[in-house]
C-alpha cells in the first residue's frame, strides 16, 4: 500500500473514533479491507501523534485543541462508571459549606449526588449544573457569568474568572480532558483552562473526578499539577499499580 493510502486510512480511523467515541480493530479491518495488523500499526502511529489512545482491541480519541466532545456526547459514554465515580466524589464533601462544581457530565453527576439535607452554596460555570440544583431547597446556587460555550454550556473568559477571584470555596470538584503524571491536568481550550485554574486557586481543597480513559491522555492547555489535588476519584478500571504512581505525587486515589 502506498503512503498516501495509509494516511487516508488513518484519517478515516480518527474520524470514526471521534464520531462514535471508540473504534474496534476487527471492525476497522473489515470496514477498510485491510489486515488487523495493518490497523494496529495505524493505531500505533496515531497514538504516537497524540490523536488516539489504544485499548485492548481498539482505541478512543484524545481530546485536543482541534477536537473536543460535546456535553451531549459525554452523557452517553461510560455512564455507569461516571455515576459510581460521582457518588464516591460527593462523599468527600466533609464539612464543606461552599463548593465549586466544574463543567462537564461527571461534575454534573457529582452536583446531583450532593446531600440535600443541609445548607450548601454551590458555585459553578455550568448552566446544566445550576439548572439541576436551583430548585433544591437547601442549595444556594451562584452561576458565574460570561460567554457561554456551545458544546459544554459553560461560561468562560474574563467575566467568569473575575467573579471567581472574589470567592474562597471550601472544596472544588474539578474535571479535565486529560490527566497524566508528567503533564498534570489538561483541557483543549485556553478559556476553559483559565476558569479551572482560577477555581483551584479559590479553593481550599480540590478533588479531581474522572473515568479511567482520561488517565495518560494529554490535551493542549495545562491548568494544574497532580500535587495540587487532595484526591483523585476514578474507577477500578484504572489499574492499582497506576493509581499508586499517582498517589506518590500527593493525592489520595480512590477507585470505585
Amino acid at each position: 500500500m502506498g503512503e498516501r493510502t495509509a494516511e487516508e486510512r488513518q484519517r478515516a480511523i480518527v474520524l470514526a473514533a471521534r464520531a462514535t467515541g471508540s473504534v474496534d480493530v476487527t471492525a476497522l479491518a473489515a470496514q477498510l479491507g485491510v489486515a488487523k495488523e495493518t490497523i494496529r500499526r495505524d493505531l500505533r502511529a496515531l497514538e504516537d501523534h497524540g490523536l488516539v489512545r489504544r485499548t485492548h482491541g481498539g482505541a478512543y480519541p484524545v481530546e485536543s485543541a482541534g477536537f473536543e466532545t460535546t456535553l451531549a456526547f459525554r452523557a452517553t459514554s461510560h455512564v455507569p462508571e461516571k455515576r459510581r465515580i460521582a457518588a464516591a466524589a460527593a462523599e468527600l464533601l466533609g464539612d464543606a459549606e461552599t463548593v465549586f462544581v466544574d463543567e462537564g457530565f461527571t461534575p454534573q453527576l457529582i452536583a446531583e449526588a450532593l446531600p440535600a439535607d443541609r445548607p450548601l452554596t454551590v458555585v459553578t460555570a455550568s448552566l446544566p449544573v445550576a439548572g439541576s440544583l436551583a430548585e433544591i431547597e437547601n442549595m444556594s446556587v451562584l452561576l458565574l457569568g460570561g460567554r457561554v460555550r456551545a458544546g459544554t454550556l459553560a461560561t468562560v473568559d474574563h467575566w467568569t474568572t473575575k467573579m471567581l477571584a472574589g470567592f474562597v470555596v471550601d472544596l472544588a470538584f474539578i474535571g479535565a480532558n486529560g490527566i497524566s503524571r508528567e503533564h498534570g491536568l489538561t483541557t483543549p481550550d485556553p478559556a476553559v483552562s483559565e476558569v479551572k485554574a482560577q477555581a483551584m486557586r479559590a479553593a481550599r481543597r480540590t478533588v479531581f473526578a474522572g473515568v479511567h480513559t482520561k488517565f495518560g491522555a494529554v490535551s493542549f492547555c495545562r491548568f494544574a499539577e497532580i500535587s495540587a489535588l487532595e484526591a483523585i476519584v476514578t474507577s477500578t478500571q484504572l489499574p492499582a499499580s497506576e493509581a499508586h504512581r499517582y498517589s506518590l505525587l500527593g493525592p489520595q486515589v480512590i477507585r470505585v
